[in-house]
């Protein structure tokens, strides 16, 4: 089949009940997005969204994309980040799948989705100011500073989609999810959308190498600290091939 997406409510034109465009574009991670307002007193957020990812991994940035609300109004998560100019974004699991579809209910503006879930907090080690409150039950964190939103035009009655940016400055990670030093998804089992009302979890993967591909450039793109740093003193001058040091070394 083909179509064309609509410019208009209701224009996306195909034969199926249900729109498929989400259901291309899979598996999504979810961006469970937590926050403080700005107002004394001050209240926390926590909400989840299935339009996030990283941009860059040095300096790592990463993105979240938000709908408005019918009234034209952002919401508490986009609201709370360009405010406070700070938000955390906590790992949703296969064990805390409930908690995430309980957050995400729409609920007034002040409530504490962490304590409807029955989540038990931690607080943000990084971020300036107030600090942010995150699923401690998640075995990875980012504290994220606030960098930009784009505001994208969207057909009524959104009108707007919000896409936040933040810089990650500080990452969590628990112990007991890695393996010889790496992040193990058959420990962290993350959930992650798919189209409609479904979502996946993810516990297998796979790997393969691109072929020709140099030490030196798999140590880049994997950023293996011990080869990262040994190439990089090379292409320095600051080690020889045989361990000397040079004369100006130290």
């Amino acid at each position: 089949m083909y179509f064309k997406p609509g410019s208009q409510p209701g224009g996306i034109l195909h034969s199926l009940p249900h729109d498929p465009f989400k259901a291309c574009v899979v598996p999504r991670p979810i961006g469970w997005i937590s926050t403080i307002s700005a107002t004394d007193p001050e209240t926390h957020n926590l909400a989840p969204y299935s339009q996030f990812n990283n941009l860059t991994f040095d300096p790592p940035y990463v993105m979240f994309s938000v709908n408005q609300k019918p009234d034209q109004q952002r919401k508490d998560t986009v609201l709370n980040a360009e405010l406070t100019g700070k938000f955390c974004w906590n790992l949703a699991t296969w064990p805390l799948r409930e908690a995430v579809n309980i957050s995400a209910e729409q609920v007034e503006y002040g409530v504490d989705e962490f304590e409807r879930a029955g989540l038990e907090k931690e607080y943000s080690r990084a971020l300036p100011g107030d600090p942010v409150p995150m699923v401690k039950d998640s075995p990875v964190k980012f504290e994220c500073v606030y960098h930009t939103t784009l505001r994208l035009p969207a057909n009524p009655p959104m009108r707007a989609v919000n896409v936040v940016i933040g810089r990650v400055i500080g990452v969590h990670i628990r112990d007991d999810v890695l393996t010889d030093g790496k992040l193990d998804v058959s420990k962290t089992q993350p959930i992650a959308r798919c189209g409609y009302f479904q979502y996946t979890v993810v516990r297998e993967n796979f790997e393969m190498i691109i072929p020709g591909m140099d030490e030196a450039t798999h140590a880049e793109l994997e950023r293996n600290s011990a080869i990262h740093s040994k190439v990089k003193m090379l292409e320095n001058g600051s080690e020889q091939p045989n361990g000397a040091r040079p004369v100006n070394g130290v």
